[in-house]
Parts: C-alpha cells; structure tokens; sequence
C-alpha cells in the first residue's frame, strides 16, 4: 500500500512539472542548459551524448525545436 502511496505522489509531481514546463519554457530551457554544462564540465565530457540527449528531450517538452546543439 506504501508504494501505491509513493507512485500516486510521483505521478503528481509529474503532472505539475509539465503544467510548468508549458508555462515556462525560457526558464526551464535556460535553467536546463545551465544544470547540463555544469554537470557535463564535472564529468569531464564522458556523459555528453546522454547530456544531450536529455536537453533535447526537454527542449521537445517545452514545446519548442531545441536552439542549438548543446555544447560544452
């Protein structure tokens, strides 16, 4: 029962995190590229290609063709 609990909250959370992707999507696209550098300068470039992948998804979320590339 506990877990239904956690997956009914999650699916919440989801729910409310794309009403404000819709909403917002300069800055969830700008906070994104910000998270994506630093995390990607951290790594030292192993992660980029999943980097990349995951800033295009979320560019595709947001409504809009990503800008660019992502680029370190």
């Amino acid at each position: 029962m506990a877990l239904l609990r956690k997956l009914t909250a999650l699916a919440g959370t989801a729910t409310a995190v794309r009403a404000y992707v819709r909403k917002n999507p300069e800055k969830v696209s700008k906070a994104v590229n910000k998270a994506a550098t630093f995390v990607d300068h951290k790594t030292k470039g192993k992660y980029h290609s999943q980097i990349d992948g995951a800033v295009r998804k979320v560019d595709g979320m947001t409504g809009r063709p990503p800008r660019r590339p992502y680029q370190p």
